[in-house]
């Protein structure tokens, strides 16, 4: 067993260029207390970085950084660092920050490829930004963690010797066979007996590349696609989003849709593709209503006008709502109730649900606090856990009667109160009818504690099963915090606690709305409402990002661009908040209804419109058109040199027939290749097959090594498609060189 908690001794090797502290070999003690024990540079200019040298190669796997004993202007706020055997050789083995504290932090590095542990003898330290935008850079300790085992470091070694053999070989095929160099290929991968790729994409070079066999080349692709080979690529893809207005409309031909309203509920039935929507505020009053959009049909029906008359909740906003789509079930949970009206009746929690196939509300308790469940309260979340039947209830702002906070001495009113209150972590079971409190609200929330907000989001993911919560409001301060609660494990994680101001993080705000698919893996968020109550209007933006579970990254794919004070233009929606969004994760489509565009000279307008959003990325369908492009092209190109008429049909039919003609740049292109045939031009290239390689021509070929390097670049961007397993190197030999 490797232990990672031996602690490498090391020396200070080098520093930069510029003016630094030398650190002695025997300073290896953390003094906080002194502000002189640290390694500061001369400047806060790059190239700013700190060499480590360790006495003997070990398996690093993590750094801590030690502090001054309270908040100092030169901590870094940014860094990197790098690793490795050779000085002049390092890789990246982590980008990350410091928070501006006195409480030491540790980072885990890379330390593995291809699963392989690899050792190193120098750590490089690069500081990138301070806290303090004119200080120079300071590092007041650090501590390195790994393995210097013997017999570990020695198999890592031995390991990490013939990678690199091993790769300087398949640099040394991939040159070879690029510049037609085959003599040395075939003999350097005899005597080796390293192969440069998978079998199959050799098999698809020698077809291409060796053999202008153009038919078998797209039997070779379109075979790769049904195999599911360009699903990584395709998964890497951005989306691209698509807002579409609906406009419904009733069985009789006239229009009818819920009114314009904020605060309301919606939920997705994505066995049925029913939309359910349910009471809201629409400006004067809180509403009852509860409606039902048929996807299918595109229509509306009012189920109920009044549901309290009809056995469910009465009217409401701020409440909210989630579905059983497999027993046909709707639960309802809390509301917002104004401190005028807040009496112990009616601050009493009632819970409802909703049979859809009776069509029936019923009553589950008056007062879900008196069996030990939340108090009543309002912008809090729930989600539905298919797997266990159980609701899980988080946050939301706690609602007192103001008869209670007359006795209490506090205040005629609610909104007085000095300090809010908030919930916690709640969860119900349905078979038993049950509740459970996992978390209590903790205003300063240690490792397994989690403070609680309104307007946050909390997401389902059925396939972790976790809880993924971030976002919202807690008091004055907007919370950005990113974490997940383990369901079986009752662990708390955090991912982002929401001190670092890294670039390609979300916006901190509330009242944002979030979906998630766990089949990708995916949480997708559209951003809400802006932290200036002065500038809301002038300022009120929506975004639209997604997280990437398994790369732990977000990325903004949509930002509006349709003013708030114009309305919603035809493709798109204007910026608001106190929206719903619902996501259909079966069909992957996005519902959006109604919501506040926030307008200052129109405080009680709200909006009625509805949208679908669909995120697209290139299909299987689009990759093999794509493919088949670029391959006729090619053959064209060839076949244009030894007979043009034969060309000029080639183009018409088998070109044309795999064009995207409403593309522009595509169609421009394709009409210029004829003139290649009269001598007019060398045709136009705009992507061949992307920016893959400079080698790649767009002439016609006068002799086989011309046609040859086109095939050659031709392969080259196929390849792009395939898992990085299955291709040859993504350098090249001739890089390397310098001059």
């Amino acid at each position: 067993m490797v232990d990672y908690n031996e602690v490498l001794s090391y020396k200070v090797h080098k520093c930069s260029s510029y003016s630094a502290n030398y650190v002695p070999d025997n300073v290896l003690v953390n003094k906080p207390n002194r502000q002189s024990s640290r390694w500061s540079s001369g400047t806060n200019y790059p190239p700013q970085f700190l060499v480590l040298k360790l006495t003997e190669p070990a398996v690093v796997s993590s750094i801590t950084f030690g502090k001054y004993e309270k908040t100092h202007v030169c901590n870094l706020k940014k860094f990197e660092i790098h690793g490795g055997m050779e000085e002049n050789n390092l890789i990246l083995l982590l980008q990350g920050g410091l928070k501006n504290d006195n409480i030491p932090e540790t980072f885990s590095l890379k330390h593995k490829i291809d699963g392989k542990e690899f050792p190193c003898t120098f750590i490089k330290i690069v500081p990138i930004l301070s806290w303090g935008a004119s200080f120079n850079f300071s590092i007041w300790f650090i501590e390195v963690q790994g393995s210097n085992n013997a017999e570990l470091v020695q198999s890592c070694l031995q390991w990490y010797f013939k990678y690199r053999e091993r790769e300087v070989v398949r640099l040394c095929l991939k040159h070879f066979r690029q510049h037609n160099y085959m003599g040395a290929f075939e003999s350097l991968q005899k005597k080796t007996k390293i192969l440069l790729e998978d079998p199959l994409l050799s098999n698809l070079h020698q077809v291409l590349v060796c053999g202008s066999d153009f038919e078998s080349t797209e039997s070779v692709i379109e075979n790769a696609i049904k195999d599911g080979m360009f699903s990584s690529y395709i998964g890497r893809q951005v989306y691209k989003p698509k807002w579409t207005s609906i406009v419904t409309k009733r069985r009789d031909g006239c229009g009818e849709h819920p009114g314009m309203r904020g605060g309301h509920q919606m939920c997705a039935d994505h066995i049925n593709n029913i939309l359910y929507l349910l009471g809201g505020w629409n400006g004067v009053e809180d509403l009852a209503d509860f409606w039902q959009y048929c996807v299918r049909s595109g229509v509306w029906t009012c189920i109920s006008r009044n549901t309290a008359s009809d056995g469910g909740p009465s009217a409401r906003s701020c409440h909210k709502m989630c579905i059983d789509s497999k027993n046909g079930k709707i639960y309802t949970l809390g509301r917002y109730l104004d401190s005028i009206k807040r009496n112990h009746q009616s601050v009493e929690n009632d819970f409802h649900v909703y049979d859809i196939t009776q069509g029936a509300w019923s009553l589950i308790s008056k007062n879900v606090s008196a069996a030990g469940g939340p108090k009543l309260i309002f912008d809090h979340q729930m989600c539905y856990d298919e797997r266990t039947h159980t609701i899980f209830v988080f946050g939301g702002r706690i609602l007192t009667c103001a008869t209670t906070l007359h006795g209490a001495g506090l205040g005629p009113t609610h909104d007085e109160r000095p300090i809010p209150e908030f919930s916690g972590l709640y969860s119900y079971n349905v078979d038993t009818n049950t509740w459970r409190l996992l978390r209590e609200d903790s205003g300063n929330a240690g490792p397994q504690d989690i403070r609680s907000r309104i307007g946050h989001s909390m997401l389902l993911d059925s396939k972790n099963h976790r809880l993924y919560i971030f976002g919202g409001q807690r008091s004055k301060e907007y919370v950005n915090d990113f974490f997940y609660y383990d369901i079986d494990r009752d662990q708390v994680t955090v991912l982002n606690d929401g001190t670092r101001k890294e670039p390609g993080l979300p916006p901190s705000g509330f009242t944002q709305r979030a979906t998630i698919n766990s089949d990708l893996g995916e949480i997708h968020m559209l951003s809400g409402l802006s932290k200036d109550r002065e500038k809301r209007e002038e300022n009120m933006h929506n975004s639209f990002w997604v997280y990437l579970i398994q790369e732990n990254r977000w990325s903004c794919i949509y930002k509006n661009n349709v003013p708030s004070n114009n309305g919603s233009s035809q493709d798109e929606p204007c910026p608001r908040y106190a929206h719903q969004l619902v996501y259909d994760n079966v069909r992957q489509v996005h519902y959006m209804f109604g919501g506040n565009p926030g307008k200052t000279n129109q405080p009680k307008l709200r909006l009625d419109d509805f949208w679908s959003l669909k995120l697209t990325r290139p299909t299987e369908d689009d990759i093999l058109r794509k493919c088949r492009y670029a391959i006729r092209r090619q053959h064209f190109r060839e076949l244009a040199v030894r007979n043009p008429v034969s060309a000029l049909g080639f183009l018409q039919t088998r070109v044309s027939d795999v064009v995207d003609h409403n593309d522009v740049k595509e169609e421009t292109e394709f009409r210029f290749l004829t003139s290649s045939l009269f001598g007019d031009g060398d045709g136009l290239d705009s992507d061949d097959c992307d920016e893959t390689d400079d080698t790649n021509s767009t002439y016609l070929y006068t002799d086989s090594d011309e046609a040859r390097a086109g095939r050659t670049a031709l392969f080259d961007s196929l390849v792009k498609y395939f898992p990085d397993r299955m291709t040859q190197p993504r350098g090249n030999l001739i890089d390397l060189i310098s001059f």
